[in-house]
């Protein structure tokens, strides 16, 4: 038996390896060249800071760039000052993997479980295949922070787990400290945080209140507000410059009809053949999205899937932002795993319908009756559109097809290379759109009603 499991782990090992070689394959294949290339503005902004100078002054050699985060961001950024650029850049990386990891783990364990499968490995295999898509690729190869952000939010959705299926038992037979952890009464935070180093997780408070979740939305608001306060007590001149005039200085990020620029902002912007967005049509487009995206999570989250809620929540940020470079759109990751769990959720109910073989009653394999029973292939088609799906939208985003048709203003017209060249350089854009308008939820996958009767009723009575 020993041998029998040594063996499965080794070969578990093997398909590790061979999925983290293919990985730095294809990232070497459909990747850019990286150096941190935005890691060096940071790092640049915070060695100039630390010596003295004004933060939001700094503008990086050879580029009309700057430091364009909240000073909040600048004050966590600071000791980075201490460490070369390289060594800072690979800190960064290390630190977002990491995270990576731990989010996948905590995404991943409630589907593994059910599935029987070893978290270990799952994730092990996971983390590779997620690393090699362009918004995982282009956050590390550029030293920035989105793996960091996202997984400060995704801390908030697994608190929110634990609140609703231990909080009630730990509250009564822990220390403090486990109460805390696994009450889960810091829910919100990590969105506050978020919020306060990047000012577009804010659309995750307007969810929270949207569907009353009273406690964690304000935990979520007096994070940020807390943070900022504090932020202008101790650095006030850098916090007045960036909300006086850095926010609303939109041209310090780049043009909006930038190839990278996969937000609807960009897309309008590139199918005017504009630098700039059509305002009004911009504006009216982004409500529409902000409501259907709001309204799906909401009911995502009434039938018991926050996980698919908050990816919705994170995919319309990607859409209505004026600007979500590619390296921005992470929200991708955990779309994926809905879409691959969705396919096998509806293959296994498929299997456990009722069929009839003519020996009685059929669930899940057992006999029937009547001698009836669904064409063999019926379970096999079930759910192939969700997997087809997860597999073409990862496909897309490791392929990146936008860079081969990559243009920009004046110099050449967004139709360069015809309608085909325009659908493939707007590809992700539009791939955001249609998850946000049909990204599928798992009714009671995972529910994280923290004031669920039921819940709280299971866990008084000493079950998880």
């Amino acid at each position: 038996m020993t041998r029998g499991i040594d063996r499965r782990n080794v070969v578990r090992g093997a398909i590790v390896a061979a999925v983290a070689y293919a990985a730095w394959l294809a990232i070497g294949t459909f990747g850019r060249p990286y150096n941190f290339f935005d890691m060096k503005i940071y790092h640049g902004a915070v060695v100039w800071w630390a010596s003295g100078h004004e933060l939001y002054e700094f503008i990086a050699p050879g580029t009309t760039l700057g430091f364009t985060y909240p000073p909040f961001a600048g004050l966590v950024m600071l000791p980075m000052a201490q460490l070369p650029i390289g060594a800072a850049g690979m800190v960064n990386a290390a630190a977002s993997i990491a995270a990576l990891a731990l989010v996948l783990a905590g995404l991943l364990r409630p589907i593994v479980d059910r599935l029987g499968w070893p978290l270990w490995f799952t994730v092990a295999v996971a983390v590779p295949l997620a690393v090699a898509i362009e918004p995982a690729r282009e956050t590390l190869g550029y030293g920035q922070v989105n793996i960091l952000l996202f997984a400060l939010i995704m801390a908030d959705l697994i608190g929110l787990r634990w609140r609703s299926r231990r909080g009630t038992h730990y509250a009564a037979t822990d220390g403090p400290l486990l109460r805390f952890i696994y009450g889960g009464a810091w829910a919100g935070a990590g969105i506050g945080l978020a919020t306060a180093v990047k000012l577009t997780p804010a659309l995750f408070i307007a969810y929270l209140l949207i569907t009353r979740q009273w406690r964690v939305a304000a935990t979520a608001i007096g994070t940020t507000i807390g943070v900022t306060v504090a932020t202008f007590a101790i650095v006030g001149d850098e916090s007045r410059t960036y909300f006086g005039s850095v926010l609303w200085q939109t041209e310090r990020v780049g043009a909006a009809d930038m190839t990278p620029n996969q937000s609807l902002a960009g897309l309008l912007a590139r199918l005017y053949d504009s630098i700039e967005t059509p305002g009004l049509l911009w504006l009216a487009f982004s409500v529409l999205v902000l409501a259907l995206g709001l309204s799906r999570a909401a009911s995502s989250r009434a039938d018991g899937d926050e996980l698919t809620a908050f990816t919705l929540v994170g995919l319309t940020a990607n859409v209505i932002s004026p600007i979500s470079w590619t390296h921005h759109l992470v929200w991708v990751i955990p779309a994926i795993i809905v879409l691959a769990d969705a396919a096998v959720r509806r293959r296994e109910a498929s299997r456990g319908m009722p069929q009839r073989t003519g020996q009685g009653p059929v669930f899940g394999g057992l006999p029937g009756v009547n001698g009836l029973r669904p064409p063999i292939w019926y379970p096999t088609l079930t759910g192939l559109r969700h997997g087809v799906a997860a597999i073409g939208l990862y496909l897309l985003f490791l392929i990146s097809p936008i860079w081969p048709y990559e243009h920009q203003l004046p110099e050449m017209s967004h139709y360069q290379d015809g309608l085909f060249g325009a659908l493939m350089e707007n590809s992700l854009a539009l791939a955001l759109i249609v998850l946000v308008a049909a990204l599928p939820w798992r009714p009671g996958a995972e529910p994280a009603f923290y004031g669920d009767r039921l819940a709280r009723a299971v866990v008084v009575n000493g079950h998880r």
